[in-house]
């Protein structure tokens, strides 16, 4: 039994991780920490754990043997290094920290501590990813050309009679985020694109604020690829029933995804005829359930040090585009 701290509630997410940790046979949550002790006192009462209000003494803890973070993003790095000073595996919510100086500094604590780290990226596990990176490595596509990758919602549209939307006014605090749309919503479009075509050279990066004051609603992205492939990253806060949408297009074939259903035309199957396809592919486990089996067995992960790399490589590239209005050189990023 894997003993865990759940540290800060302060992501939308963290209650969808707590219940994942409670549910999972292999996990025992036993403690809560939240850098507003006062909404961590009334988590730690729902789930009927300890708290404790000093991080030093949760991560000291003999009686613990992992966190999972739903801090804010500016506690990332802080929390991390705390962790893998006293040897604790770590589970994140995206992103992995600011910078990329600061994601090789976590990274590299976490090997030398001899710990497992895993960041949440999802959508590395869905049909949509899977069924697209099948179709290029069949070669059912030719050579990649480009890829196309949306996400969006309406998280910062204010309903009638209500002054914000239903994100959390901290998701537009730009200190604890980091930014808005992109580096939230926009990392799942980041890591499929990055992970499809590969070896990321180049950003040009347009991030719009359109309602709120100091962070992006909107942004899109153009990302230059080693083998000459484009990537367009698109994202937003202020879409009302925007479907996910990913696009593969290449030399010899096309795949379109859309909420769930998966279209490919090539020359290389069904008769270069559109079809929709769902072939039969492995299961690739959650990332909860990855974290957890290669502390158990060593294994590596799915989800890798790279992609973790790669996904702050882009938003920082992006902010620096966005900001000096021109094409940034990946490589020039430190």
């Amino acid at each position: 039994m894997i003993r865990v701290a759940l540290l800060s509630r302060w992501h939308v997410h963290a209650d969808d991780y707590a219940r994942e940790a409670i549910a999972h046979p292999d996990l025992q949550v036993e403690m809560v920490w939240d850098e507003d002790p006062d909404r961590g006192r009334r988590w730690a009462n729902e789930l009927d754990v300890a708290f404790e209000a000093d991080i030093d003494q949760v991560c000291s803890s003999p009686d613990i043997d992992a966190v999972i973070i739903t801090t804010p993003t500016d506690q990332h790095k802080k929390v991390m290094l705390k962790a893998c000073q006293y040897q604790k595996h770590i589970f994140s919510e995206k992103v992995l920290a600011f910078t990329i100086e600061d994601c090789q500094e976590i990274i590299k604590q976490a090997e030398d501590a001899g710990i497992k780290l895993m960041l949440s990226l999802p959508r590395l596990t869905g049909k949509e990813f899977l069924q697209a990176d099948h179709a290029l490595n069949e070669g059912w596509l030719g050579d990649l050309s480009m890829i196309r990758c949306r996400l969006a919602h309406n998280g910062a549209v204010a309903p009638a009679g209500k002054e914000a939307g239903w994100l959390p006014k901290r998701f537009f605090n730009k200190a604890q985020t980091g930014g808005g749309a992109l580096i939230d919503l926009g990392a799942h479009p980041i890591y499929l694109t990055n992970r499809l075509a590969k070896d990321p050279k180049a950003v040009y990066a347009r991030m719009q604020p359109q309602v709120s004051k100091d962070v992006d609603d909107a942004a899109v992205v153009t990302i230059e690829y080693a083998s000459g492939a484009l990537g367009v990253v698109e994202t937003g806060f202020l879409s009302y029933s925007s479907p996910f949408q990913l696009e593969l297009y290449g030399t010899e074939g096309v795949l379109l995804a859309e909420e769930g259903r998966i279209r490919l035309k090539s020359i290389h199957y069904g008769d270069n005829q559109w079809i929709e396809i769902d072939e039969q592919l492995p299961v690739v486990a959650t990332p909860m359930e990855q974290w957890v089996n290669a502390i158990q067995t060593d294994e590596p992960t799915f989800i890798t040090a790279q992609d973790m790399m790669q996904l702050t490589m882009i938003n920082q590239a992006a902010r620096h585009s966005h900001q000096e209005g021109k094409r940034i050189e990946v490589s020039d990023i430190k």
